[in-house]
């Protein structure tokens, strides 16, 4: 777990990188902020139309082969990008096909990855296992973020994609040394000699469909995804607007919100337990902390509130990825990871443009405050209509003859 956690902070630093560098990258080549944000979705589609099969390949295939098959495949696509950057080859047209290629990949590679991590710890401390993941991520997003600006002014544009397909090698020459615990590789032995196993995305979209938590689950992320979390573009127009703070300005807020994420992390992975209901109070929490976060009348109420804003959040995302990761059965967790990443597509496209509505409607403040509201309301609704179903035994008066207290057999109307 150790060389995981470091071949993922390694991999991670190296994304981020890219993505960095990639943005500019665009701006450079068409001078239009639209053709970034279309590169963004290119890469993103895939997992809309793909993720359903890439869970199944991940349920059907040996993981650690295909984790390091889809490692190596990106660090590919990362180096052949990187060439065609130095010699001043790189077009619109190839930097698109690239990025849905890396879609493409993506969608096998990354529940591989998730799944992967969680086989080499004991069942019992997968939740802790997956907020390591989350501080791992958030880390590699700092120091990707930080190595971009350093490595494009000194080494060049295309040192960044080469720093990139080398991180991706770097994971793939560790898994093949990785150890999976004692139980987990067990249970995949005895699970891959099951015959009525038919590993077919149908069976992936009815167990999802069929667990009610995992609904629930999907309802609080969702609604929290469009009107909530998108704070890079909601505090930017706070900070540039109403708060008249400068870019400098907007910069300290996402250090602290990255510095939050990390805090949030470290505290995800001392959860045992995790819930739907747990995941669904820290939701409201922070929703009704971007309610105050939207009244802030001065920058420095804004930091105050911000940290405790990703605390939350963090938490929150580590719950909710511990209940996705662990609720199925084993041999359909990557179907469902792959069901997730579809419905998760649908909210990284459509919640920026609706949110971006709002903004227009109501202005920052009055998209921080409406947002937050209607997350806390949707998701207390929700908690005392699941109240409302709950059934609840009725104590029928003692007849002659009757054991006296017995519950009746019928619920409650």
């Amino acid at each position: 777990m150790r060389w995981w956690s470091v071949a993922n902070f390694v991999s991670n630093a190296g994304t981020w990188m890219q993505l960095t560098v990639q943005n500019l990258l665009v701006l450079q080549i068409t001078g239009s902020a639209a053709a970034t944000g279309l590169s963004m979705s290119v890469q993103a589609v895939p997992a809309l139309l793909m993720s359903l099969l890439g869970g199944a390949a991940v349920d059907r295939w040996p993981r650690k082969f295909t984790a390091a098959v889809s490692q190596a495949l990106l660090g590919v696509i990362a180096f052949t990008t990187a060439v065609l950057v130095a010699l001043d080859r790189l077009d619109m047209t190839s930097l698109m096909v690239l990025a849905a290629v890396t879609g493409v990949v993506a969608t096998v590679d990354n529940p591989a990855c998730a799944l992967l991590g969680n086989d080499l710890v004991p069942a019992e401390d997968v939740p802790s296992a997956i907020g390591v993941g989350a501080l791992v991520h958030n880390s590699g997003r700092l120091a990707g973020a930080a190595l971009a600006g350093v490595t494009v002014g000194y080494l060049g544009t295309s040192a960044a994609y080469f720093a990139n397909g080398l991180s991706f090698l770097f994971v793939t020459a560790v898994i093949p040394f990785l150890r999976p615990a004692p139980e987990t590789a067990q249970r995949v032995a005895e699970e891959r000699r099951r015959p009525d196993q038919e590993m077919t995305v149908r069976e992936g979209l009815t167990f999802f469909a069929g667990r009610p938590r995992l609904l629930a689950l999907a309802g609080v992320t969702g609604i929290s995804a469009v009107f909530g979390r998108n704070y890079g573009l909601t505090l930017a127009v706070l900070v540039t607007g109403p708060l008249a703070g400068g870019a400098g300005a907007f910069g300290t807020v996402s250090t602290v919100l990255a510095v939050g994420g990390i805090l949030g992390a470290i505290l995800g992975a001392r959860l045992r337990r995790p819930s739907v209901r747990i995941v669904g109070a820290l939701a409201a929490t922070g929703a009704l902390l971007q309610v105050v976060a939207g009244l802030s009348p001065s920058l420095a109420v804004l930091l105050v509130l911000v940290l405790p804003m990703a605390v939350v959040e963090s938490v929150s995302d580590t719950a909710g990825t511990a209940v996705l990761q662990t609720d199925p059965p084993a041999h359909l967790r990557g179907r469902v990871l792959g069901v997730w990443g579809s419905i998760g597509t649908v909210w990284s496209l459509g919640g920026p443009p609706a949110l971006g509505l709002l903004m227009e409607l109501a202005g920052p403040r009055g998209a921080l405050i409406t947002g937050g509201l209607i997350i806390a309301g949707a998701i207390g609704a929700g908690h005392l209509l699941r109240g409302r179903r709950t059934a609840t035994p009725v104590v029928l008066r003692a007849e002659e003859g009757d054991v006296t207290g017995r519950a009746a057999l019928e619920t409650a109307a």
